[in-house]
């Protein structure tokens, strides 16, 4: 019988859209397979030392709910807290790390001061409610003088790192750092902290000079479109190592709502690789973060409260270690990609 020439017509179009879904398949089946492959490589570079943060950035988006799923119901929004939170739920207490960089964060927050021949440069500053608490305090009972800050570096512009910079910048006039595009962040966030007046930019393979000391500081945007990442050389009982600290580490992109997560975690890998290359070159052999969770800080603190005298330092994990840190948070940015396909 022949085939009318409308049949012959629904025929093809019918076959072009089964091709078309086995190609959709393929593809997506393909970027899941890719996904994987990166969180294995994750995983093995993760070892034994890097697993929280493996776990944190590497774990699959949470399913979307069937179709027919009943949807939960919506929680009744937090009455919002008024005035910070009481000191016992954050304060931590300062601490020696190295023979030139002390330890001034918070329970959850990282804040640290490199100490050299001509004054101190603070990393971080915590937030306006505990800069004065952790940071100003924390040096005098460490027997630093906080007057001698005289550089104040911003890995980013979240609030948790900016949020007690204008407090510095105010009482004992250092230098603040920011990247160009996170001083641009901060100028645009409607969060309520006072904000520091725009001060030095950032650049990448900047080197800081202080006295004695000469911090290399990286561009490596992603967890925000500036992040500075940087090494610092410290001394543990004379002996000098290389410290790396990764300036942002959470996938959470949604402060530029302009570019779409794509972009964030193409910019993010990229970062990873440019500062591995650094920590290479350099031979960074210490790992440091802005919060504890990201490098064990409350275990390694709490070791070095009991370390004696011949011990090895716990922040110092070996330059592998390091490297392999990099090398995770990049790949589970390349599978946080690949699942977006």
């Amino acid at each position: 019988m022949k085939k009318s020439k409308s049949g012959s017509v629904v025929h093809l179009l019918t076959a072009g859209l089964v091709l078309a879904l086995a190609g959709a398949s393929a593809l997506g089946q393909s970027a899941r397979d890719s996904a994987e492959a990166h969180v294995a490589a994750a995983k093995a570079a993760a070892g034994q030392e890097h697993t929280a943060v493996f776990n944190s950035l590497c774990a699959a988006p949470a399913p979307a709910p069937t179709r027919g799923t009943a949807p939960q119901q919506a929680q009744p929004p937090a009455t919002p807290r008024q005035g910070p939170p009481p000191r016992s739920e954050w304060h931590a207490e300062p601490a020696k790390v190295f023979d030139n960089l002390y330890y001034l964060g918070q329970t959850e927050y990282s804040a640290w001061a490199v100490t050299t021949s001509q004054g101190i440069i603070v990393v971080d500053t915590l937030f306006d409610y505990s800069v004065e608490d952790e940071i100003v305090n924390g040096l005098t009972k460490l027997g630093l003088d906080p007057s001698t800050i005289r550089y104040v570096l911003v890995s980013h512009g979240h609030i948790d790192h900016v949020g007690g910079a204008w407090f510095l910048q105010e009482r004992f006039s250092p230098r603040v750092i920011m990247s160009a595009a996170d001083w641009d962040l901060v100028g645009r966030s409607t969060a309520a902290f006072p904000k520091p007046r725009r001060d030095m930019i950032a650049t990448d393979g900047q080197r800081l000079t202080l006295g004695d000391t000469t911090l290399t500081l990286y561009l490596t945007p992603g967890h925000t479109p500036g992040t500075i990442s940087t090494l610092i050389p410290v001394r543990d009982q004379g002996t000098p190592h290389i410290a790396a600290e990764w300036g942002g580490t959470g996938f959470n992109f949604t402060i530029t709502p302009d570019k779409p997560r794509k972009f964030w975690f193409e910019q993010y890998s990229a970062s990873a690789d440019h500062f591995r290359d650094a920590v290479t070159k350099a031979g960074a052999d210490v790992l440091i973060a802005n919060h504890p969770n990201q490098d064990g800080a409350h275990m390694k603190l709490a070791a070095l409260a009991k370390r004696k005298p011949g011990d090895p330092n716990p922040y110092v994990i070996g330059k592998d270690s390091v490297q392999r840190y990099l090398t995770m948070v990049g790949e589970c940015a390349k599978a946080g990609l690949q699942r977006l396909q």
